[in-house]
């Protein structure tokens, strides 16, 4: 009986393998150098992505200083802290208040502030999101359980190749005295896009 060499007993999905082959025949071909390649993949693993952001936000509450100068120059403030790359060159730092509320969108297509936020959620690359955070930002942000009072003003931005914004969120009562590491741990994603609001302390106790 012949034997069929399938991959049924690799520990690799379909997908898995597809991908591999992929990366060995570029590799082969001189298109790509897997070290390099490593090295991205480590970058986008560990080095950026919404902590650094969340703790950017809790030195700007915590450190007044620090806020004035996320304020004037958001790039320069953020490579403070050793935040610096791809898409992150131009940023621009936008603080709720207790009158405004602001909201990030990309309408022609996914530009996105990586060295701080990582790489984009799937929503905010698509088209519903792209079109309707400008016509209707108080029902996009109801989608996503943010109810905000009828006098608030809604700022929406748009992100171009030039600039990419960074929701400072309001900082949440009952944080007085908080060291900046545990005020980073009620930094979410989406309080830094605008489609969500920073967690309070219970939230935090509860998620704990």
């Amino acid at each position: 009986m012949p034997h069929h060499h399938d991959h049924e007993h690799s520990e690799l999905s379909e997908i898995e393998l597809r991908v591999r082959a992929l990366e060995t025949l570029l590799t082969d071909k001189g298109y790509i150098d897997p070290p390099a390649l490593d090295a991205l993949i480590e970058t986008y693993e560990t080095k950026v992505g919404p902590k650094n952001g969340a703790k950017v936000v809790a030195k700007a509450w915590a450190d007044p200083d620090y806020r004035e100068r996320l304020m004037a120059d958001a790039t320069a403030a953020i490579a403070e802290l050793g935040f610096v790359g791809r898409q992150g060159e131009h940023m621009v730092a936008v603080e709720n208040t207790g009158t405004a509320h602001n909201m990030v969108v990309c309408t022609l297509c996914s530009c996105y502030p990586w060295t701080v936020l990582g790489l984009p959620p799937v929503w905010y690359k698509s088209a519903p999101y792209r079109s309707r955070a400008v016509r209707d930002p108080r029902g996009v942000l109801a989608e996503f359980g943010v109810t905000l009072p009828a006098d608030k003003e809604i700022k929406v931005w748009d992100s171009t190749a030039e600039v990419r914004y960074l929701v400072v969120p309001e900082r949440p009562q009952g944080t007085d005295g908080w060291s900046e590491e545990d005020l980073a741990d009620l930094v979410t994603r989406d309080s830094m896009i605008g489609t969500g609001l920073a967690l309070d302390p219970a939230q935090k106790e509860s998620a704990a």
